[in-house]
């Protein structure tokens, strides 16, 4: 049953009081304002006025009346709208970036200038991303001008990238096409765009001026040529007198340039010059003797010289400044003559005279220019494969049809049908190999080797040709470098590993005696002292009832082996050196 708090009466009719001194039963207020803000207050007075011992409400509650009064005061906050999507052919419609460049280009040919510049505008169009490069239209420029690249993405690299706006700015070199453009300036309207995209730009160069433009904007002037004073004392002291020296055009920067040589002339009786080509068998070049023809080479123009009109081949010297003489032409030095630079590597005995008595310089070294070739590429065989002999395969990489290894035919001719045979055992762990014995057949003709096994009865194992004729390898020895056996690498106690099997050779006959004395350089002493003792031990007289013996089972071994395959010499030698017992 409920009790009254305050009474501890319980809750019926009658037990139940009322405090009069209490008359405010509202709830208690916890949300105002404060300095224009919307505060939550902790409430501490309940219903009736009394203080409240614990807070009514739980953590909960309050934070989420913490989290969610402005929320209670404003509403939920409202989204601001997207913007609308507008594709950027629309966007960067009509928006081009404007860039001030120019191109360097070689003038190899002409003796007023060595390279001519090109000022050229590049265009960006944001909308695709595509560029052109355009080269304002001069009047009688002489060469082919505006639209020099059309409207397309233009290939960064091999990677298949494009060049983007991003990649374009002020000072920077870009290549289109195998030429540089050097981009110096900008428009107003790409630099406020590219510095309010974030891009950093560098600053504004000044353009390249093309020199022969700037020559020709000079005023022309007039000259009057005065007569020549009397060279009559120089053309009788230096008359037949030349110089000559052997120099090199180096024009291998150029597209399809290359290395010239030619001869350059200089008369001491009018100190005019000349130069000749150096011409070769079939060098696919027309058999002009000239390049220049004999005449003076003006060495400083005066300042409006370059305006002098080309039509006229004769330069006086109201034109020139200074003109070549003897004294610049030296061995190691180069000299630019009509616009090309001619380096001299070297003169003949009469000029290093001439400039010994006249200058004082008797060091003149000859410089080699000749054009190294490169090392001979050396040709790498691939791996052998296993199959056949080294050499045999090698063949198939040093020709398309491929062609026998050479053979030595006088060796083969004075070895002819030489054999040395050898007795051996094999060298095994198992137990019936214990007893099997080989003959091996060493051919001097071609240094081949051929293994036999004489059949034994009833021993299990099937005789005949252990081994074809073949080239055997040593084991140490590598499979690009095969180092193969020899004769000398054969004598009793040797062992000789074929394939992975291992012999041991026992004994041989009085024919390898008789090669090894007389090719004595070819062994060691202690290989012809094995095969002399083991041939003398062998050659001790025998008991007449044991030869008797083993002629007639000899002679029955080879009454019945004549029908067969196997080689009858072999089993000569077999029963010779007392095998069949």
């Amino acid at each position: 049953m409920v009790s009254n708090p305050v009474h501890g009466l319980p809750l019926l009719p009658g037990t139940s009081f009322k405090d009069f001194t209490k008359t405010a039963f509202h709830r208690s207020q916890t949300l105002g304002y404060r300095n224009g803000y919307a505060i939550v207050r902790r409430p501490t007075v309940g219903i009736g006025g009394d203080h409240l011992q614990f807070n009514q409400l739980s953590q909960a509650e309050l934070d989420e009346l913490a989290n969610k009064a402005p929320v209670l005061t404003y509403g939920q906050p409202k989204q601001a709208p997207p913007a609308d999507f507008i594709p950027a052919h629309v966007a960067f419609d009509k928006k081009v970036l404007k860039f001030d460049a120019y191109f360097q280009e070689d003038v190899p040919m002409s003796p007023e200038e060595h390279y001519r510049i090109r000022q050229v505008n590049i265009y960006y169009y944001l909308e695709d991303d595509s560029m052109s490069v355009i080269e304002p239209v001069v009047e009688n420029s002489g060469i082919p001008q505006g639209k020099l690249i059309k409207r397309q993405r233009l290939a960064k690299n091999d990677r298949g990238d494009h060049y983007h706006w991003k990649d374009l700015n002020r000072g920077i070199n870009i290549t289109i096409y195998g030429k540089t453009f050097r981009i110096v300036d900008c428009d107003r309207f790409t630099q406020v765009f590219l510095e309010s995209q974030g891009i950093e730009l560098n600053p504004p160069e000044k353009m390249a001026l093309d020199p022969y433009t700037e020559l020709r904007k000079q005023p022309l002037r007039k000259y009057v040529t005065p007569s020549d004073f009397d060279q009559l004392k120089q053309f009788l002291t230096f008359d037949k007198q030349v110089l000559r020296f052997y120099a090199i055009w180096d024009d291998t920067d150029s597209m399809y340039g290359e290395c010239r040589t030619y001869i350059i002339h200089y008369y001491l009786m009018d100190d005019s010059v000349e130069i000749r080509e150096v011409h070769e068998r079939n060098d696919g070049r027309d058999p002009f003797p000239l390049l220049m023809n004999r005449q003076r080479m003006p060495k400083v123009l005066v300042e409006n010289a370059k305006n002098f009109p080309q039509c006229v081949l004769e330069i006086s010297d109201q034109e020139v400044l200074e003109w070549y003489t003897a004294k610049d032409f030296i061995v190691g030095k180069s000299l630019t003559i009509l616009g090309r630079t001619f380096f001299i590597y070297d003169c003949d005995p009469f000029t290093r005279r001439y400039y010994k008595e006249k200058f004082g310089i008797a060091d003149l070294p000859r410089i080699d220019v000749s054009k190294q070739e490169p090392p001979p590429v050396k040709q790498e065989l691939p791996p052998y494969n296993g199959y056949g002999l080294v050499e045999d395969s090698a063949q198939n990489c040093f020709a398309l049809i491929p062609k026998p290894p050479k053979k030595d035919i006088i060796k083969m001719l004075v070895n002819d049908n030489k054999v040395l045979r050898y007795l051996a055992a094999l060298e095994s762990p198992i137990p019936e190999d214990k007893d099997r014995r080989f003959v091996f057949s060493y051919f001097l003709a071609t240094d081949m080797i051929s293994i036999f096994e004489p059949p034994v009865r009833n021993s299990g194992i099937i005789g005949g040709k252990y081994l074809g004729r073949t080239k055997v390898v040593k084991p140490y020895s590598t499979v690009d470098n095969p180092i193969y056996y020899g004769p000398g690498d054969f004598f009793i106690g040797a062992v000789i590993e074929v394939f992975g099997h291992r012999f041991i050779i026992l004994d041989t006959d009085e024919y390898v005696l008789k090669y090894m004395e007389s090719n004595a350089a070819q062994y060691s002493p202690e290989a012809l002292a094995s095969i002399q003792n083991r041939v003398r031990k062998r050659d001790a007289p025998a008991p007449e009832s044991e030869r008797f013996a083993f002629t007639s089972f000899y002679w029955l071994h080879i009454s019945l082996l004549k029908g067969s395959c196997v080689d009858i010499p072999t089993v000569s030698f077999l029963f010779y050196n007392s095998i069949y017992i």
